[in-house]
């Protein structure tokens, strides 16, 4: 236990508290909207849930670094490029992403002007099955990352735990943000088609730069809450 006096190990714990917690606010977006379509007393308890069961399953990676390491080894080749087995899940995630993205951006512009109960609702069941192929997803590259920093397995664990519970906190507020404001909620559907897109490249072997998705993510927020601050002054002059 020598390493809790270490101070490099506290700034590697920081500093992977922060990229598990950036790395997490893709997860959280995709658990609202979609735990957005259950009646309102289900939200809540299915995001606590679907955050849980994201933390269990990157701990539970974690413990199988050996496992996860195999997962590099080539499996098949398409050309000159290699996939191995997290590059298949990439790849499978990435579609799965924009597939879920693009038919809630459709349903979303269906329903625009129904009334509330004649919007249909989903499966208590049936959206968390699709927040663990969520969590599976984002918790792959979340471990990867954290592999790559720490060698430590407790340090791993710590900031993992650290930052789901923030991502708890966060979730009901960024969820309450999102439903109230359609146009956020189109933006960030948006959002997971790149990130899709970028999964699925990634793991074709062609890396898009995350610093460049995050810019075009904070720029194209800004622009929106730049309008939301323009209609509440027109509202409220």
């Amino acid at each position: 236990m020598e390493w809790i006096s270490n101070p490099d190990i506290w700034i590697a714990f920081l500093t992977l508290c922060a990229l598990e917690i950036v790395l997490g606010i893709d997860n959280i977006i995709f658990i609202s909207i979609l735990t957005s379509r259950l009646p309102a007393v289900e939200q809540a308890k299915a995001r606590r849930l679907g955050l849980a069961l994201a933390m269990f399953m990157r701990i539970g990676l974690l413990f199988s670094i050996s496992w996860l390491m195999q997962l590099t080894s080539p499996l098949l080749s398409v050309g000159n490029t290699e996939i191995s087995g997290r590059d298949l899940i990439l790849i499978l995630g990435g579609l799965f992403l924009m597939y879920k993205s693009v038919k809630e951006i459709h349903a979303k512009v269906e329903e625009a002007g129904k009334p509330v109960e004649n919007v249909r609702k989903a499966k208590f069941a049936a959206v968390i099955s699709q927040i663990i192929v969520v969590d599976l997803i984002f918790s792959l590259d979340s471990v990867i990352t954290a592999v790559g920093m720490v060698d430590q397995i407790e340090v791993m664990v710590a900031a993992v735990v650290v930052s789901v519970g923030v991502m708890m906190l966060a979730a009901a507020p960024i969820s309450n943000f999102v439903q109230k404001h359609p146009a956020v909620k189109v933006l960030a559907l948006a959002f997971l088609i790149m990130i899709g897109m970028a999964l699925v490249s990634e793991g074709l072997d062609f890396h898009i730069p995350k610093g460049y998705i995050y810019f075009a993510m904070a720029f194209s927020v800004g622009v929106e809450f730049i309008n939301i601050r323009l209609k509440q002054r027109s509202t409220n002059p």
